[in-house]
């Protein structure tokens, strides 16, 4: 696909340096103050090789006449690219060199739904907000129906939460610097890291294979239930490095979670697929958690080494001995690993028992 395809280019025009400020005027008309900062905080709008696109989805300023493009701004929101959107990402990708900056926005799922209670009285907003989700949200997933949605609305109106937005820009080459939701719309700003990645398809469907470090090194597909929004698992890096982990080890202000996939989560019921890794020999019941290359290479040396004597398990040691944090996890595994290197396989039916005695009694909830 060329440049005209996809991101609509007119020729480059050489902008007069007389005219540099040109950019901040029209960003301050089209979107407003806020926006203008947001985007100056990661760009220069005065230096050479920055594209503008403006909200028509058409050139504005180039001010890289006679050089390569440094920066991307697009002010226009990425839900009616009439293109498919790993399609476009890949494109702007392209476009751009390394460390290549592009900044875009979107309206979210939940700025959609404000939008919608604050234009109708709420007994229609909730009618109007079930019928937008269902065709909007459920039917583009739906194998038998994303054809005709895509026909109908010609791959434009796409709904998406900021986590699989940032989830596709990860996916296809993008590292994320920063994002904030201004005037109901969610801006972000990306760097150029890479190309799009390959030879792993991305999660969809309700149950999905999260690759995981296992016994050796051994790279194994552990089944889940989905708890987040599609395209999450190359976020965790991210939220990670942001945030840190909260008190039960898990990521902590996790956006990346759906309303329903919190309630799961509390009830485990997000890991009784990993029952299928056992039926496969490729989990214990109980054992270290099954953790990323991220996770793993987070933990201190000498418990990286000892984890990968044996296989992980579906029950971690956190939860029978009731450890919370990242340090209770860590202490936990370790305490764990001594027993299981003096007395056995034995040792698995304690933790079994005691995890399930905690679980009963609410003591270890999954968050």
């Amino acid at each position: 696909m060329t440049s005209s395809t996809i991101l609509d280019y007119a020729p480059p025009k050489k902008v007069p340096p007389r005219k540099q400020g040109v950019l901040n005027d029209i960003i301050w008309n089209e979107a407003g103050k806020g926006v203008l900062k947001f985007i100056s905080e990661q760009v220069d709008l005065d230096r050479v090789g920055v594209l503008l696109l403006s909200t028509s989805g058409k050139q504005t300023s180039n001010l890289n006449a006679e050089g390569e493009i440094r920066a991307i701004i697009d002010l226009e929101i990425i839900n009616n690219q009439p293109y498919k959107l790993n399609d476009f990402f890949k494109k702007v990708n392209s476009e751009l060199p390394d460390a290549g900056i592009y900044i875009g926005c979107l309206e979210s799922n939940s700025s959609r739904k404000e939008r919608i209670f604050k234009k109708y009285p709420e007994s229609i907003a909730k009618l109007i907000w079930f019928v937008d989700f269902v065709f909007k949200r459920i039917l583009p997933k739906l194998t038998y129906t994303k054809r005709v949605y895509n026909f109908i609305f010609r791959n434009r109106k796409h709904v998406l939460s900021k986590a699989e937005a940032l989830g596709r820009l990860s996916y296809t080459g993008f590292e994320i610097i920063g994002h904030e939701l201004i005037n109901n719309r969610f801006y972000f700003s990306v760097i150029k890291a890479g190309e799009p990645l390959t030879g792993h398809k991305p999660s969809g469907g309700l149950l999905y294979k999260m690759p995981r470090i296992s016994k050796k090194g051994k790279i194994v597909g552990i089944y889940k239930i989905r708890s987040m929004y599609p395209y999450s698992e190359y976020l965790q890096d991210y939220v990670v490095s942001m945030n840190g982990y909260n008190e039960v080890g898990k990521p902590n202000n996790d956006f990346r979670l759906t309303r329903w996939g919190k309630i799961i989560r509390r009830l485990h019921l997000d890991e009784l697929p990993q029952l299928l890794n056992v039926m496969k020999f490729e989990l214990n019941l109980v054992g270290v958690r099954p953790i990323s290359k991220f996770g793993f290479e987070a933990l201190p040396a000498d418990l990286q080494k000892n984890r990968l004597r044996y296989k992980p398990g579906c029950i971690p040691p956190n939860v029978s001995l009731g450890m919370t944090g990242f340090d209770g996890v860590v202490e936990a595994e370790r305490i764990y690993l001594k027993e299981r290197r003096k007395y056995g396989r034995i040792v698995n039916i304690k933790y079994f028992w005691k995890a399930i005695s905690n679980i009963l009694r609410r003591k270890n909830e999954s968050s």
